[in-house]
């Protein structure tokens, strides 16, 4: 796996988009968003009708023929269509204005007639990237709208329908819910599994003498694991809400499952916590590491200046030119420098290989 190409760069900036001081449950798109894109799914045990829709007009006249009703949206491109959307199945305008905001934290409200969900996806390509999704969960319908990033995580769910896999076609609105927010969750598996991957490569890099890079690398992993976190630790919050015996639009039976996705939720977050923790050991021991050469480095420069300052003190010693020195003149002289400056280096090799200096 190439590291580099595989290292994701920091998730999209928060942009708030009505103004300070707008009135509360105000809409607005931005022009550059995608526009929304409409499939509906209306089930029973008896029977599947999907169809792309043109618009959201009628959409709630549906919940009249079918058994459960899904209307998923994808993109916030178009205010209008929103908009529309709300008042096709009286939603509040509160939960609207947070649905075109999509900076929400996860979080659960409950309404006269329905419950908001808001919960992030995670994906990684080339970098990672987290999704708003916003479920409004009623008797016998359930709304998402979702960003309009690429790639969809409720696919698997929309297969388990078709083909009437498990309970999900035999069941109300409040487990087709379960099972969305269980897809968000599950999505977050794959997505750690790559940054797993991502760890070892760089742990093998790192044995192996690693790179100038190494600090940047791990640095890019943990702010992603941390962004990762922020994106994840919420849901705990809403899952305690919707298991509590209070929350009436989920069954008992239902609640049952919700407590697996919880489950699900804090294994993912210990993964997670391990995995940032994984991100500090490797660069702690990347810095002992470079602490470590630099020390051997400057071992072996002080050993080379230990030997020679003693012998450049006996040749600038012996050849400073004075008339009148001892042994200038001897013919001896010149061999006894020699073996002065030798007896001395063999002397200090012998005491730094005493002390253990030329050891590994």
């Amino acid at each position: 796996m190439n590291l580099k190409m595989m290292l994701p760069s920091a998730v999209r900036p928060f942009r708030r988009r009505t103004g300070p001081g707008a009135s509360p449950g105000t809409v607005v798109a931005l022009p550059d968003e995608p526009p929304p894109q409409v499939r509906v799914i209306a089930y029973g045990p008896d029977g599947v009708v999907e169809e792309q829709a043109a618009s959201v007009s009628g959409l709630a006249a549906l919940t009249q023929r079918s058994a459960v009703t899904w209307v998923n949206v994808d993109g916030l491109g178009d205010a209008a269509v929103i908009q529309q959307l709300g008042n096709e199945f009286q939603l509040h305008p509160l939960a609207l204005e947070d649905v075109m905001n999509p900076h929400q934290r996860p979080k659960v409200e409950a309404y006269d007639d329905h419950l908001f969900i808001v919960a992030r996806s995670v994906s990684l390509d080339e970098h990672l990237e987290t999704e708003q999704i916003a479920l409004f969960v009623g008797k016998n319908y359930v709304l998402t709208i979702q960003e309009g990033l690429p790639g969809d995580c409720f696919d698997p769910v929309r297969e388990r329908i078709r083909k009437t896999v498990g309970r999900i076609r035999h069941s109300g609105a409040d487990y087709l819910a379960y099972a969305l927010l269980d897809a968000i969750i599950d999505n977050y598996f794959p997505v750690l599994d790559r940054y797993g991957d991502m760890l070892d490569d760089l742990d093998e890099q790192l044995m192996s003498g690693g790179d100038g890079e190494s600090v940047a690398q791990i640095h890019k992993l943990r702010s992603d694991l941390s962004a990762l976190r922020r994106a994840l630790r919420p849901h705990q919050e809403v899952f305690n809400e919707l298991v509590r015996e209070e929350q009436e639009r989920f069954s008992e039976r239902t609640r049952l499952y919700l407590r697996d996705c919880l489950d699900h939720v804090l294994q993912i977050a210990q993964t997670i916590d391990h995995y940032h923790e994984y991100c500090s050991d490797l660069r702690d021991y990347h810095l002992v590491t470079l602490s470590h050469r630099s020390n051997e480095a400057m071992k072996t420069l002080t050993v080379i200046a230990t030997l020679f300052i003693p012998l450049s003190f006996v040749a600038g010693l012996y050849g400073m030119n004075f008339q009148h020195m001892p042994e200038l003149h001897w013919v001896y002289g010149y061999p006894m420098a020699l073996a002065i400056m030798a007896s001395i280096g063999g002397s200090l090799l012998a005491w730094f290989w005493r002390r253990g200096w030329f050891r590994g």
